[in-house]
């Protein structure tokens, strides 16, 4: 029933702005995208993604519905990795980052300036690089590239901050780097803070708030700061109880508080 009435007030905001068949889809597919996150189900992951790509194929279609099937494919990779694994998840998983890679790529190709689709794109050609040399020397570029891009039109971005954040996580190696990586994260803490408290138009993106305070713990608990770390991963466990790495995050920090 609920997920029915948030269909209908998407819909109906929509309808009163002349919007088109490919928003009204994008609309359905943000009601599902919101229920796979809260419970963290790779089918409702993927069934938000076949939706958007239902929009994609519209006539009417623009970048956001693009970004959104990028951003549920996205999600869908996370997940895959995520889970108890063998090979058929890693295959299936690597298929989504190149799915995401694909929408990604179109949106910015109908709106270069189009934040958060960059800052993804960053991400996901990152992910790529994974540690491997001959692979940061093809990828990494493109990865500065859409970082530049991306903070260049949306620098006030909660995700954009929040997904730069996560990728100085994990290419920090020393102390100082993971510091910098902090600051990141606690600027976009307070970006999705101030963003929380304003009303958010019918195809807006709410996603990041909870794995942006998962990775902040993280962070501190690499800094050696497990009370710190612990509130954090409360933080994130409030928002989203289904964050497993929170979870585990917070056994760890509380056994060595």
């Amino acid at each position: 029933m609920i997920r029915f009435v948030s269909i209908l007030i998407l819909f109906s905001a929509l309808h009163a702005h002349g919007e088109s068949e490919a928003d009204k889809l994008t609309a359905a597919g943000i009601v599902e995208f919101v229920e796979a996150h809260q419970s963290w189900d790779g089918a409702r992951f993927a069934a938000a993604a076949e939706t958007f790509r239902r929009a994609t194929i519209n006539d009417s279609a623009t970048a956001t519905n693009f970004y959104w099937l990028g951003a549920a494919e996205f999600h869908r990779m996370l997940q895959l990795q995520n889970s108890p694994g063998n090979e058929t998840n890693k295959s299936a998983s690597a298929a989504a980052l190149e799915l995401a890679l694909e929408a990604l790529t179109t949106a910015i190709k109908l709106n270069d300036r189009h934040a958060e689709s960059h800052a993804l794109l960053g991400t996901l050609f990152g992910m790529k690089i994974n540690g491997n040399l001959l692979r940061g020397a093809r990828f990494g570029p493109r990865v500065a590239r859409h970082q530049s891009a991306a903070l260049k039109f949306g620098a006030t971005n909660a995700r954009v901050q929040y997904l730069l954040g996560m990728c100085q996580f994990h290419t920090a190696k020393k102390p100082a780097a993971w510091r910098e990586a902090l600051t990141t994260l606690l600027g976009a803490e307070k970006l999705f803070n101030a963003e929380a408290g304003a009303k958010a138009a019918p195809l807006e993106p709410r996603w990041g708030h909870d794995s942006c305070l998962t990775f902040t713990g993280r962070t501190y608990e690499l800094l050696g700061q497990p009370k710190e770390a612990a509130d954090y991963f409360r933080k994130a466990l409030a928002i989203h109880p289904q964050d497993h790495v929170a979870q585990e995050g917070l056994k760890h920090a509380a056994a060595k508080k």
